[in-house]
């Protein structure tokens, strides 16, 4: 990334950096422009995390003057310590409700790769607008963040829980319900046409026991959980590591990405797991072809494999809880 960087604010001509970078003007952005505005800059500066898809975490310069809408202020609430819900108003379902995540970083508007249009992200947290664009030691401004929350909702909860949980807590139970298989059954139909909708919990028990499994969902999808330092998903041969074609074998749960290398032991239900119509497992792969895997990224590729592994796990956990739970009714 920092080559590209320098290559767009050296001094080759406009029309030899959008030959060399493959870039093009917009309605929205002018390449020409954009290096006048940058010139007496150090953009280098500004490079963050940038979770450009599900599980794919790259690096993006984030300075306006070169994003083709870089949707300010609302990115830099994600600079500082907070976590983010992702989801979409109306989707395609066509092998099930799946256009759920969570995210601490900057973010791609087609992180699900919908054909319905941009997500809508709902920020634990708000910052104040001093923050403006200079990355911050993490905890700065934690003070004068304000909670996220619907007043009116926060006050439900309270009052049906006879208690007031943590707001995290009661994110980590959201994100548990959304992951719930009976919840995306039962409302299969409405989750194509509105934003999702959460029910309140009957008692403390419920609640507690999803915010638990929510918590453990949002440590796997940060690819944060210590389980996630072992995989049963490997790599046993050496070679090029260059990605050349990507192919998965049900029969060996192989996923080869050349002739002769593959990942082993990958069960057809992780290779097949989607979040939006996003195939991780695959996409991550496909994403990288033509290049030489790095170390980094092959160990990224095992995390991910657990991290799918025991979502599924959860995610059974969870619809364990939902057959005990009392019916709930539907709550904006």
């Amino acid at each position: 990334m920092l080559q590209r960087l320098r290559i767009f604010t050296g001094h080759l001509s406009d029309e030899m950096v959008k030959q060399s970078l493959d870039l093009e003007d917009t309605g929205t952005w002018n390449l020409a422009d954009a290096r006048k505005k940058i010139k007496d800059q150090n953009p280098e500066d500004k490079i963050y995390p940038y979770a450009y898809r599900p599980f794919d975490i790259r690096f993006l310069c984030y300075e306006p003057s070169l994003i083709d809408r870089p949707r300010l202020p609302f990115m830099n609430n994600l600079k500082a310590e907070n976590i983010a819900l992702v989801c979409m108003r109306e989707v395609v379902i066509e092998s099930g409700f799946s256009h759920i995540l969570v995210i601490d970083k900057i973010t791609d508007r087609r992180i699900f790769l919908s054909n319905r249009g941009a997500p809508y992200f709902f920020p634990l947290y708000i910052y104040p607008d001093k923050i403006k664009d200079q990355l911050f030691a993490k905890g700065e401004y934690r003070d004068e963040r304000i909670p996220n929350f619907n007043p009116a909702f926060l006050h439900e909860i309270k009052k049906s829980l006879s208690k007031e949980p943590a707001l995290e807590e009661i994110l980590y139970y959201i994100y548990a319900v959304l992951y719930s298989p009976p919840y995306r059954k039962r409302y299969e139909e409405f989750l194509k046409i509105d934003f999702p909708r959460i029910p309140l919990p009957t008692n403390y028990k419920f609640f507690k026991n999803l915010s638990i499994m929510g918590k453990e969902l949002v440590d796997l999808h940060l690819l944060k959980h210590p389980a996630l330092s072992k995989s049963e998903v490997g790599i046993p041969k050496g070679g090029s590591n260059n990605v050349e074609k990507v192919k998965y074998d049900e029969k060996t749960k192989r996923v080869y990405f050349n002739k002769d290398q593959y990942f082993d032991n990958v069960g057809k239900e992780i290779w097949e797991y989607r979040i939006g119509a996003y195939q991780v497992m695959e996409k991550y792969l496909k994403d990288r072809k033509s290049r030489r895997l790095s170390l980094d990224e092959i160990n990224h590729y095992l995390k991910m494999a657990k991290a799918i592994y025991l979502t599924m796990k959860i995610q059974k956990k969870i619809d364990k809880i939902f057959q005990s739970a009392t019916p709930f009714t539907l709550e904006n």
